[in-house]
């Protein structure tokens, strides 16, 4: 049998909603509740085990929301091997069962988390065991996580199966989170893990800084204000490249944030999915986004303002994709990728997306 160590760190990704761009540390975790903002990575853990289909496997996990659950509700059994000292839960934890679970003998650890619990997950157990991240932080800038949960599924499957599935170092990387709040990306490298390293399963480390040239950006900025619609709002996600047309029209953005634009003046920034969802009603709009460059992520990745309930009212086809021709062919003929945390909606939105690559000049893009 498959020795299959289950990890979860309950409040990865809580403050990404609500528009706090993280969740390291109790604070953040903590004004995140007060906003309302629901704990999504056990359920993402779900998804990624109910997608294992082999019975060849034997769990063993975290008690509660650290695991236990998330094997439970995917219809399987586990040995709990431990359980949290208290609830909300905190690193220590993570780096407790991290150990656990080694010591448990386990052939691979699958974890769900950010950038932070990858963190924790090499402060525990270094590049000794082969483990395996399903996304559910706000900032995912390492290496050592699948494209959605259902690909920690599938790549697990084809493990237990014996199939070929070549192993590689990945890297860890984290950024200062205040930072990050005030517009600044500074990315930094912690160490590296052994994972499974199928690449139409696992996402590569996010590539930073500017890609392009002004001049390009520019373009795509004078195309978009040709084609503003009246009276329709405008989601003015984040990254350079949509940063590009806010600066354009003369307006504030806020670069690692949400913004609400409409008939060119700013109607709120740094908005949160409730906030967007409030401030829209029923009144038309799109969502002005970007691939994230090396990744190809459009949904899930740093912009989870951009909730289930929001993308649902426009569809594929009222995202307004804009990107450089360069950081597409940085993809390598790779799809972008939706992961927005619910896979019904993720399905629904394949297919094919016209991306602004400048001025009158558009291309046709698969999205999976």
């Amino acid at each position: 049998m498959f020795r299959l160590g289950v990890l979860v760190n309950p409040y990865a990704g809580l403050g990404g909603s609500v528009a706090l761009k993280g969740s390291d540390g109790a604070e953040i975790r903590d004004e995140a509740l007060k906003r309302g903002a629901k704990p999504m990575a056990p359920t993402r853990m779900t998804q990624a085990i109910a997608a294992i289909n082999t019975q060849e496997i034997a769990f063993y996990t975290w008690g509660g929301d650290m695991g236990e659950n998330s094997v439970k509700e995917a219809g399987f059994e586990s040995t709990v091997v431990g359980a949290p000292d208290n609830w909300p839960t905190s690193a220590e934890d993570t780096l407790k069962a991290a150990k656990a679970l080694a010591e448990q003998g386990v052939d691979l650890i699958l974890f769900a988390g950010g950038d932070g619990t990858a963190r924790n997950i090499f402060e525990a157990l270094g590049g000794s065991l082969p483990v395996l991240g399903v996304p559910a932080g706000v900032k995912i800038h390492s290496g050592v996580y699948t494209l959605t949960p259902t690909a920690a599924g599938q790549l697990i499957t084809e493990l237990v199966e014996g199939k070929l599935v070549r192993m590689e170092q990945a890297e860890v990387r984290d950024i200062d989170e205040q930072a990050f709040r005030e517009g600044r990306v500074r990315a930094q490298y912690y160490g590296e893990l052994l994972v499974p390293a199928e690449h139409q399963y696992v996402q590569a480390v996010k590539n930073g800084g500017k890609e392009v040239e002004e001049l390009v950006l520019d373009d795509i900025a004078a195309d978009f204000i040709e084609h503003i619609e009246p009276e329709t709002f405008y989601v003015m996600g984040s990254g350079t490249t949509v940063a590009a047309i806010m600066e354009q029209m003369g307006l504030p953005n806020t670069l690692l944030g949400t913004d609400l634009m409409r008939d060119g003046e700013l109607v709120a920034s740094d908005c949160s999915g409730q906030q967007l969802l409030e401030l829209i009603g029923s009144a038309p709009f799109k969502v002005v986004i970007t691939p994230i460059g090396g990744q190809g992520h459009l949904l899930g990745r740093g912009n989870q303002q951009l909730t289930p309930a929001l993308v649902k009212q426009i569809g594929l086809q009222g995202l307004y994709v804009v990107a450089t021709r360069s950081k597409l062919l940085e993809l390598n003929g790779k799809p972008l990728v939706v992961d927005t945390g619910d896979p019904e909606l993720d399905r629904q939105l394949q297919g094919v997306v016209t991306v602004h690559t400048g001025y009158r000049d558009a291309v046709l893009y698969r999205v999976t």
